[in-house]
């Protein structure tokens, strides 16, 4: 299989995990309660900014990776975390700007030493349908309250 290969295969495959995120997100947002979908959109957000950390823990060998790792970590968490319980645009705005660290630092820069490739490279899809999911969604369940409280 030639990179070219694997990259289409990798971001098909991200765009149906983040599909299958979303559904989820969806199911407990409208069914069980909408703080439940939330916790699925910023628990995931907060393990895909984590995987990063642990990648160079594992395979980087630099005290200054680890350190910029586990700082992005704590930007995205907070996105998500703001977004938890405040406005959804957070969460919208952490899964949107994911992939521009995925793919800057990991797969065109220094981090592509010990990222793997299908993890940065599917992320891009994954991120980039949670993230219009979450604000279709938000935008529309926002209009969806107002026009209920005409």
């Amino acid at each position: 299989m030639t990179e070219a290969e694997l990259i289409r295969a990798v971001l098909i495959e991200g765009a149906i995990g983040g599909a299958v995120l979303s559904l989820i997100a969806f199911v407990l947002s409208r069914f069980i309660r909408d703080l439940a979908g939330r916790t699925a959109l910023a628990t995931g957000l907060f393990a895909a900014a984590g995987a990063y950390f642990g990648f160079a823990i594992v395979g980087s060998g630099s005290r200054i990776w680890v350190l910029i790792e586990l700082i992005q970590v704590v930007a995205f968490s907070a996105m998500g975390l703001a977004g938890w319980k405040g406005s959804a645009k957070w969460l919208a705005l952490g899964w949107a700007l994911h992939p521009i660290w995925d793919f800057v630092l990991h797969y065109l820069g220094p981090g592509r030493s010990f990222a793997p490739l299908a993890y940065s490279i599917s992320c891009i899809t994954f991120d980039w349908v949670v993230a219009a999911y979450t604000l279709i969604y938000y935008r529309g369940a926002s209009r969806l309250t107002r026009n209920r409280a005409r």
